[in-house]
Order: structure tokens, then sequence, then C-alpha cells
């Protein structure tokens, strides 16, 4: 099941060289994917759905129809669970708001202007489950941001219909389009636009290997907002810690994928073996046993630290996307940790929650570039723009300075374009 390991003999390199990067043919393959769609739009798209997802599609825009349809196969008591998580992602966003500034001094004016990005294209994935949470989350900071045009697209089923609760998150987050189209060919509809879809400036939300590959394969024609891989969770603990939480918490990251991760570190034996025994009888009695058991056994791991403080360390090493400190005074703790996606203070505060409806994004770095990358925010939906204003009097004072640096550099039509205002 999930690996041992101790500190003193522990090799970490499995963990930190997890990388589930695309091949070679994945990228030729996506490459002539998004080709195809350059050159021929629309039918390229219908053909691709046909392919990839068996859906023989007459139009690719969810329509009204379709929309309020969805609305009567979702029970109230989802409805009402989703329009609290919008709030309470809404608000939590709010507060990463920033304003530009603008400062004056004896004739120079010099500012920042922060602007909404026009368009911005969310993926939403569709395969083994459904994701009206990813809705809710990729598009509240864009909300909050002032984006003026959401694109939302996800992959139909064989019947050629969108999961109603997707359908449903998507108009309280106030989406202005949706459409039944995924994979790379839908990346690369968003990055170049086609007859019905309109092309973005920005595309943001995980996916597959195909679709993380088409995202890094069209940067540059657009944004993006990071190339994602499978899920992981750390989970630092003490023997405070209810084992049976702990493996819950280990086995509802597991069952996102084969690939996902999740690593328990202890400083507590006892724990440590109360976890592995909790784990293995939990599988047994959940639905999808079987992806969350090659998880386990792929990437799954039990390491015992000497200290809750070398815990910290390691976990600052894996730099997880998700990290759990469930011990009975976490905020001891919370200073020690420099790498983490997003961080779960406390027995009672499960990575779940985070998911859902807490309020912070769970659009996080994975595989360990929480080292250098950040949750998804307003931030990534904006734009920022510098601007100055010189009097010419002003300018006087600086004019032999610039010049005295553009011929440093032998740039000397640089000199000369501030020399000619002497005259």
């Amino acid at each position: 099941m999930m690996k041992e390991y101790a500190t003193n003999k522990n090799d970490l390199s499995q963990i930190l060289s997890r990388k589930y990067g695309e091949s070679l043919d994945v990228t030729q393959s996506v490459l002539e994917i998004i080709q195809n769609v350059q050159a021929r739009k629309d039918e390229a798209l219908f053909e691709y759905t046909a392919r990839f997802d068996q859906a023989h599609l007459k139009h690719l825009k969810v329509s009204q129809e379709e929309l309020s349809a969805a609305y009567q196969e979702v029970s109230d008591e989802l409805l009402s669970v989703m329009k609290l998580a919008w709030q309470r992602i809404l608000d939590f966003h709010r507060k990463q708001k920033r304003e530009g500034f603008v400062s004056t001094n004896n004739g120079e004016v010099m500012g920042q202007r922060i602007l909404p990005l026009a368009k911005v294209g969310v993926y939403v994935p569709g395969g083994t489950a459904s994701y009206p949470s990813t809705v809710l989350m990729d598009v509240a900071p864009a909300k909050v941001a002032g984006v003026k045009e959401i694109v939302l697209i996800t992959p139909p089923n064989k019947e050629g219909k969108v999961n109603p609760s997707v359908l449903v998150a998507a108009d309280i987050a106030g989406v202005d389009q949706i459409f039944k189209v995924g994979g790379a060919h839908g990346i690369a509809a968003l990055a170049y636009g086609t007859q019905t879809i309109p092309r973005v400036d920005k595309i943001v939300g995980p996916g597959n290997i195909y679709v993380a590959t088409a995202k890094r394969l069209v940067y540059g024609q657009v944004d993006i907002d990071m190339i994602a891989g499978p899920s992981d969770v750390l989970i630092i603990a003490d023997q405070s810690a209810n084992p049976k939480w702990l493996a819950a918490d280990l086995l509802a990251q597991a069952e996102h994928d084969a690939l996902a991760q999740a690593v328990l570190i202890t400083d507590d034996e006892k724990l440590l073996e109360q976890v592995k025994q909790e784990v293995i009888q939990q599988l047994e009695k959940l639905p999808r046993k079987e992806i969350a058991q090659k998880s386990l056994e792929n990437n799954g791991k039990l390491i015992l630290a000497q200290d809750l403080q070398e815990a910290c360390q390691i976990a600052n090493t894996i730099a997880p996307e998700h990290l759990e400190i469930a011990v009975d005074h976490p905020f001891d703790y919370l200073g020690s940790i420099q790498n983490a996606g997003s961080i779960f203070l406390g027995h009672y505060t499960p990575e779940v929650l985070g998911d859902y409806l807490a309020g912070p994004n769970h659009t996080l770095p994975t595989e360990g570039t929480a080292r250098f990358y950040s949750a998804l925010s307003v931030d990534d939906f904006v734009k920022r723009s510098s601007y100055l204003y010189f009097s010419k009097e002003h300018f006087a004072e600086f004019n032999q300075q610039v010049q005295i640096f553009a011929q440093a550099e032998g740039l000397h039509g640089h000199a000369h374009s501030a020399e000619v205002r002497e005259e």
C-alpha cells in the first residue's frame, strides 16, 4: 500500500522528481490538433468531439433551453450549497483586489493602472467526475477583477449533454457563453477562435495531459494560469490527530486519479501505523477504490520525522499543492512553512473544505511548483500599465543623464532622442 520512510533513511527523490510532463508523442499529437483547429475551425471541433467524446453534436453552444433544463436536474439542496460557496469565494477574492497608484513631484506624474482582461476562457474537465466547484473557483476572481466576457468550455457526454451541476454553477457565476467542447481542440479554439467560439486573452482551468500540453503550446498566443499536473496533499500530524480523519483525508486526495499523491509526515510512530491500518479499512468502502488504490501504491508515502520542525522542513522541500497541519496548535508552525499552495490549519480544517466553499481558491500549483507559483487569484485576471509625464523644465533636469546612459550602451539614437529636446 503506502510506502513508509524514516527520515534518517529517507530518499525524497521519487517525490521531488514526480513530473508527469508530456511525451514527444503527446506534444506532436496536440500540435496537429491545434493546427487542424486553426485551419478548419468549427468543422475540426465537431470531428474531434465525435472522435474523443463519442458525441455527435449539431451545435457547440449550450442553449438557454439546456441551461433551464439543467436546473430541473439539480437538487434544491445542491443549488443552495453552490450559492453559499459562490458568495464565500467572492468575499475572499474581493479582498485581493488592488488599486493603481499615482505620484506627482515637481513637474512629473507617474503611476500605474490596473485593468481587467477583456475576455477569458475557463476550461472545466469532464471525464470520471464533474467539477462545478472548479467553475465557481475559476470564474470568481475573474468576475472580481472585472473581466468583461467569460467563456466556458467543457466536454459533453456521449449524449451530447453537459453535466447539469456544471451548467448551473456557470449560470450562478455569470458565465457569458458555454460551449460543449473539451480536450486540446477546445484549448485551440479558445486560443485562436472559430466561427462559433471567440478567441480569448487568457485560458485558465485544469485538465488532462492533452489539455496541459495544449495550454503550454498556445502560451504566447494567449496567457495561461499554470501547467497543472496531478493533484497532491501532504499532511503534517502529531499524536493529537485522529488517525481515522487522517486516513480519510489521504483517501480523499487519492481518489482523484491514479497519479494523485497523498503523503503523511508525523513524529509519532504509533500514529503512523494507526493511519496505515485505517487507510486499508476505509479503502474497502470507497466507491472509487480502484483509482485510490493505484494512487496510494504509486505515490502514497508515510514518513516518520524526528519532530514537527523537521516535518515542516520536509514539507518545504516537497512544496505540496495542499498542506494540512493537523496538530493542536497549528499557528505555531505556520511561520515555518514557505512552500505550499494552500495551508489547512488544525483538526477541523480538512482539505475538502477548501475544495468547495471555504473561500480561498482551489486552483493551485502542483508537482512542487508552489516554490514559485501561487493560487489562482484576482491578479491573474488583470494587466498593469505604467504611465509617466514630465514637463519641459523637469525633463531638462535629467536630459544629460539620459544621454550619458544611452551612449554607455552604444545606443546613440537613444541619446539623440534626448539631445534634440535641448534645441
